[in-house]
């Protein structure tokens, strides 16, 4: 694990340029040795960071293989910050880029809450939750921010 976030957003940048350099490792080191996901991709819930690593790094790989940069957003974030433990929430946009020329794939947006605990003055996502409104008539997700 990485020591010395002192900033719950600062867990928020790691994230984000974790992501986009593809760094499993970097990625991982906000995670607790205990996090407990439920994602709404691949596994329905990870529990411990070794079930996680194995989610990140095929995420991580698959964008390899396709040549593809990952930008990760954070809108209508809110932080709610106590002495050790903090709870956010928002909504995170993942847009996709071809690595070479640069151009727009795709874009979605999901909603996240993440729960967080001060371990000797560092922040770790101990619980990560990720949604998508689903579209009553079609049964389908709705990828789109609100």
């Amino acid at each position: 694990m990485m020591i010395g976030i002192s900033k719950v957003q600062d867990v928020l940048e790691n994230y984000k340029s974790a992501v986009y350099e593809k760094d499993a490792e970097k990625f991982l080191s906000i995670y607790a040795s205990d996090v407990h996901i439920y994602d709404c991709w691949g596994k329905w819930e990870s529990k411990g960071i070794s079930s996680w690593r194995e989610n990140v790094i095929k995420w991580f790989t698959g964008l390899s293989e396709d040549g593809e940069l990952l930008k990760v957003d954070f809108n209508d974030l809110r932080i709610e910050e106590e002495t050790n433990v903090a709870f956010v929430y928002c909504a995170v946009t993942f847009a996709a880029y071809k690595g070479d020329s640069g151009e727009k794939l795709r874009q979605i947006t999901n909603r996240f809450t993440f729960g967080l605990k001060k371990v000797n003055e560092s922040w770790f996502i101990t619980h990560e939750h990720s949604s998508l409104p689903i579209d009553m008539q079609t049964g389908k997700g709705m990828f789109e921010l609100k």
